[in-house]
């Protein structure tokens, strides 16, 4: 049996950030309509590695397919595989950290797209790292942004943050030296971070803000606080199961009596017109995203279709 193997660097050449838009768009639509399903992240931790693993079934694709990656002090390694679902045989298996990559900063354009105002031509991002990267080239895709501003505990980081991707986007990316100048203003804000405690808070926000935050996918880590969940007069979720099993960020909420998960609302029936969204342009809305299979295996697709059509990746003989 033929595999089709596609490594990082040929997922860097056949991905491109509209195309994963896109993707995760339609997987979130076909969600809705029942055409898909998504199986939550299961972890098995061991002394000095976790093994991270998740499933999605795409029957509008023809597709299954899981992501599974381990995460040690070394880093963390990648790989999904897609199987064709009417005779089960393994179709491709792709390296997948720049894949993921894109997909989360999907996930986030999806949001932005249905869940922000319509005028939002400003970011506020809270992160400069390799995730904060596709969160801004995403929203990029969605909206026409006229600047964007970043914040890291790093002066260095952040600099070389908004040099790279001002030049990248052809945006106005600027350095701000707090947390605060990032989410006090801008009328989309982004957490991207590893922190275990809030880098955000509530009270920084201006009426019609959207808040995304999907730096934490752990119960034990968060990066808004009690207020920021408070404030928000909509909560949507990638997932509402996944978020309930990972997203710290509602932890302190939940504790304080502001929060409860019948608030909550899946991205999936926002994008299909189950629920309304917004309903007014001063609420403050939060969107948050700890990560989903289904995503994975729709860009998949996309890249494996590239692959096909330009001859791309190698074949193993399993």
């Amino acid at each position: 049996m033929a595999v089709l193997y596609l490594t990082e660097e040929d997922v860097e050449r056949l991905l491109g950030m509209p195309t994963a838009v896109a993707a995760v768009e339609e997987a979130f639509a076909r969600l809705a309509e029942k055409q898909a399903a998504n199986v939550p992240r299961q972890r098995a931790i061991g002394r000095s590695v976790v093994l991270h693993s998740m499933s999605a079934a795409a029957d509008y694709l023809g597709l299954v397919g899981w992501k599974c990656y381990t995460t040690t002090k070394a880093g963390a390694k990648f790989l999904v595989g897609l199987y064709a679902s009417d005779t089960g045989e393994l179709m491709a298996l792709i390296e997948a950290d720049r894949l993921g990559q894109m997909r989360t900063g999907a996930t986030t354009g999806v949001a932005v797209k249905h869940l922000s105002t319509p005028e939002a031509d400003e970011v506020g991002l809270i992160g400069a790292g390799w995730q904060a990267e596709s969160q801004l080239a995403a929203i990029a895709a969605v909206r026409p942004l006229r600047r964007a501003v970043v914040y890291s505990r790093s002066a260095d980081r952040r600099a070389d943050f908004a040099r790279r991707m001002s030049q990248q986007l052809q945006v106005e990316v600027s350095p701000v030296d707090s947390a605060r100048a990032a989410a006090q203003g801008p009328p989309i804000v982004v957490t991207a971070t590893n922190s275990r405690s809030p880098v955000l808070e509530g009270a920084w926000l201006a009426p019609g803000t959207l808040l995304a935050a999907m730096g934490s996918n752990w119960l034990n880590k968060a990066e808004i606080d009690a207020a920021a969940v408070a404030r928000a007069r909509l909560v949507v979720c990638d997932d509402v199961t996944c978020c309930q099993n990972e997203a710290g960020d509602f932890r302190e909420a939940i504790e304080q009596g502001v929060f409860d998960w019948s608030r909550a609302v899946n991205l999936a029936d926002v994008v299909s017109g189950r629920h309304p969204g917004r309903s007014d342009a001063k609420d403050i809305v939060l969107f948050k995203s700890v990560g989903m299979a289904l995503e994975d295996v729709a860009v998949g697709h996309r890249v494996l279709m590239a692959a096909k059509a330009q001859g791309a990746g190698r074949d193993l003989d399993l």
